[in-house]
C-alpha cells in the first residue's frame, strides 16, 4: 500500500469510527444504508430512495442467485449486502474499513439470521482480504472516492473477480470537464486530493481489458440527496444534540451545501457504472 493509500485509509477510518459520524449515519440515513439514493418525488424519504438505488443496480445483474458469491467493498452498515442475501441468497464478503459500522453490520445481520450468507471483514478495500478469481460481482456504493490510490482498487476487483465476473458501483465524482481548483472545498472537508470521474473509471477499465456494460449519468440525484440530507440535518439538529454534537452538525451542514453548491454548477458527477472482466 503506497504512503499516500495508507493515509487516505485512516482519515477514512478515523472519521467513519467517531461516535459523531456513526450516530449521524445511523439517525440521518438510518442505520442500514449511507449511500446516494434515487428520488421520485422531494417528499420521499431517504431510506425509500436508498432502497431505490440497490434495486436499480440489482436490475443490470442477470446472475444473482444462491450459488453466487458477491463482494461488497465499502459495504458500511451491510444494508445491501443483507438486501442481495435476503432477496436472491447470494453469499455476501462485506470488505469495510470501520470497526464500528462493522459490528452494527454484524448485528444487524444476525438479527435478519442472514449470519450464514454474510462475512464481515475489517479490512480496506485497497488490500482486500479476498482469494483471487473467486467471486462473480464486486459491489461498491459511495465508497471509492476514500481511496488514496483508485487504480489500486480497480486492480483489487481484477484480482478477485472470476473471468468474465461483474463489477457495478456508484461514486461521488467530479465531472470530466470540472475546472481546475472549484473542487477545494469539496475536498478539503472530505481530506482528499481529488475525486474520480467517469471519464477514470472508463479509463481504467480499458487499462484493465474489460468491458463496459453500462454507465447510468444521474449526476441530479446527488444534489437531490444531500439537498434531503442536509434538510433533515438542520430539521433534527436539535433534537439530536445528544448523540451529534454541534460542532460535527455544523460542519457536516456546510459540507453538503458544498456538495449541493458544486452539484448545481455541473462540477459533480454520480451515477451507477457497470462492467464486466
Amino acid at each position: 500500500m503506497s504512503v499516500q493509500a495508507s493515509e487516505a485509509v485512516e482519515v477514512a477510518r478515523d472519521y467513519y469510527n467517531s461516535d459523531d459520524a456513526d450516530h449521524f449515519y445511523h439517525e440521518i440515513w438510518g442505520g442500514e444504508d449511507i449511500h446516494i439514493g434515487l428520488y421520485d418525488d422531494q417528499v420521499e424519504s431517504i431510506a425509500e430512495a436508498s432502497e431505490r438505488t440497490v434495486a436499480a443496480m440489482v436490475e443490470q445483474l442477470t446472475s444473482l442467485g444462491e450459488q453466487v458469491r458477491v463482494a461488497d467493498f465499502g459495504a458500511g452498515y451491510g444494508g445491501s449486502a443483507r438486501w442481495l442475501a435476503r432477496h436472491f441468497g447470494c453469499h455476501v464478503s462485506c470488505v469495510n474499513l470501520s470497526e464500528v459500522q462493522n459490528v452494527r453490520n454484524r448485528e444487524l445481520t444476525e438479527a435478519a439470521g442472514l449470519t450464514s450468507l454474510i462475512d464481515v471483514f475489517d479490512a480496506s478495500f485497497e488490500q482486500a482480504p479476498l482469494e483471487d478469481e473467486t467471486f462473480d460481482i464486486v459491489w461498491s456504493q459511495d465508497s471509492i472516492l476514500h481511496a488514496g490510490d483508485r487504480a489500486r482498487v480497480m486492480d483489487e476487483v481484477d484480482r478477485i473477480l472470476k473471468p468474465s465476473g461483474e463489477f457495478i458501483f456508484t461514486d461521488p465524482m467530479q465531472a470530466d470537464d470540472c475546472p481546475a481548483g472549484v473542487l477545494q472545498p469539496v475536498l478539503d472537508r472530505l481530506h482528499l486530493q481529488s475525486l474520480g470521474s467517469i471519464g477514470f473509471y472508463r479509463s481504467q477499465a480499458e487499462r484493465l481489458g474489460w468491458t463496459e456494460v453500462r454507465v447510468d449519468d444521474l449526476t441530479h440525484q446527488l444534489v437531490n440527496h444531500y439537498t434531503q440530507v442536509r434538510q433533515q440535518l438542520i430539521e433534527r439538529k436539535s433534537t439530536l444534540a445528544s448523540s451529534i454534537s454541534a460542532a460535527y452538525a455544523d460542519r457536516m451542514i456546510q459540507g453538503l451545501t458544498n456538495w449541493i453548491e458544486a452539484g448545481a454548477k455541473g462540477y459533480l458527477a454520480w451515477g451507477i457504472l457497470h462492467f464486466r472482466k
